[in-house]
């Protein structure tokens, strides 16, 4: 049986990924000038801004964060376990009803 390398004989196509990299293109290759037009939505326009003044706002509130680092730093920061577990549970329905759509 004759084994047949195709891939040597295939004019144009690299032989490797490496040399397909490496290869610049051909000298005969005509630039394409691409002149579309975009418009944008109202509500595209609305969304950015939106976008643009969450972004520039804190997300927590960095009072609150501090006095919670100074509680546990200091070790008189309770969790209160109920609240975290709700929380779980609420989570994991979530998900479980998101699953089943």
């Amino acid at each position: 049986m004759k084994i047949d390398d195709a891939l040597n004989k295939t004019a144009g196509l690299p032989v490797s990924p490496q040399q397909a990299r490496t290869e610049k293109p051909a000298d005969n290759a005509v630039p394409v000038a691409n002149s579309s037009k975009v418009q944008i939505s109202p509500l595209s326009s609305q969304l950015q801004a939106l976008q643009s003044t969450q972004a520039s706002g804190a997300v927590f509130e960095t009072k609150k964060v501090e006095a919670i680092k100074l509680a546990i730093s200091e070790g008189r920061f309770q969790v209160n376990s109920e609240k975290v577990a709700d929380g779980l549970l609420e989570t994991v329905k979530d998900l479980l009803n998101s699953r089943k759509r």
